[in-house]
C-alpha cells in the first residue's frame, strides 16, 4: 500500500458506511474496514478493501486486530476514523432528570463512547507513530463540551463524550512528544439521520438534520484541511472549533 490508506473502525454505523462509500470511489480508495459485522462490505464495490471482522471490541480483540493491521502495513495509513457511539437502546434512554440515572446504563454508554475508542488509540498509536502524517478522528459530540453545557440532562451520554474529549486532549499532549506525525481530532457530526438520533429528530430545527452522505463529505474535507500541529482539535461538521 501507499501512504494513502484509510482505516475505519466501528464501520457498521451509517456514517461510517457513507465514509467508506466516498473513499472507495475517491482518488485514494485503499481502505481497511474493521467491524463486528462486515456484511455491508461484502458487495463487489469493496472487493479491493481489506475487511477485518472482530468478535468484540474488548482489549484483547482490539489488540488482535491491531496485530493484523501491523502485518498488512500500518505505516501506510494516513487516516483513521473511530466511529463508535451509543446514545440509547431498547432498555435505556438519555436521562431527563437525576432520578433516571442508572449505573448499569452508564457503564454501557461509557464502554461504547469512551473506553472502546481509547482502546483503539492505545493499540493503534504505536503502529502509526512514524515519519508519515496520520490523522485520527474520533466521533464525539458537542454535548460533551463542559463549557457549552447550558441544558443539562443526558448525564451518561454527556459525561461519556466529555471523558472522551479529556482523553483525546491528554493523548495529544503525549503524542506531541512521541508521535509528532499524528493529529487527533474530536468530531461532532451534528444531528444526522441515523438510528442514534431517530427518537429525537422531531425537535431538530429545519435544515439541521443532515444526511450521512453530507456529514461524510464535510468530514473528509475537514480532515484534508486540518494541519498536524501537535494539538487536539474539537471540530463540528463545519470545521469550526467547539470549546472543550
Amino acid at each position: 500500500m501507499t501512504n494513502k490508506a484509510t482505516l475505519i473502525v466501528g464501520a457498521n454505523s451509517d456514517i461510517a458506511k457513507a465514509l467508506a462509500l466516498k473513499i472507495i470511489n475517491s482518488e485514494y480508495p485503499q481502505l481497511i474496514i474493521v467491524s463486528r459485522d462486515i456484511t455491508f462490505y461484502q458487495q463487489a464495490l469493496f472487493s479491493q478493501a481489506i475487511l477485518i471482522e472482530t468478535a468484540s471490541y474488548n482489549d484483547e480483540d482490539i489488540g488482535k486486530v491491531a496485530d493484523t493491521i501491523k502485518q498488512i502495513g500500518a505505516r501506510d495509513i494516513s487516516r483513521v476514523f473511530i466511529c463508535h457511539g451509543v446514545l440509547h437502546s431498547k432498555s435505556y434512554q438519555p436521562e431527563k432528570r437525576l432520578e433516571d440515572f442508572s449505573a448499569e446504563a452508564f457503564i454501557k454508554v461509557i464502554n461504547a463512547n469512551t473506553i472502546t475508542p481509547m482502546l483503539w488509540l492505545k493499540h493503534l498509536t504505536p503502529l502509526l507513530a512514524s515519519q508519515h502524517r496520520c490523522k485520527i478522528i474520533i466521533f464525539t459530540a458537542r454535548v460533551g463540551s463542559i463549557s457549552d453545557n447550558k441544558l443539562g440532562g443526558w448525564y451518561s451520554y454527556r459525561s461519556s463524550k466529555a471523558a472522551m474529549n479529556m482523553l483525546i486532549k491528554s493523548a495529544a499532549v503525549e503524542l506531541a512528544r512521541r508521535a509528532k506525525n499524528i493529529k487527533l481530532i474530536s468530531f461532532h457530526p451534528g444531528t444526522t439521520d441515523t438510528p442514534l438520533s431517530k427518537p429525537f429528530q422531531a425537535n431538530v430545527p429545519q435544515g439541521k438534520l443532515f444526511t450521512c452522505e453530507f456529514v461524510a463529505k464535510q468530514l473528509l474535507t475537514i480532515v484534508e484541511d486540518t494541519v498536524i500541529d501537535g494539538e487536539a482539535s474539537f471540530l463540528d461538521w463545519q470545521g469550526k472549533d467547539i470549546p472543550w
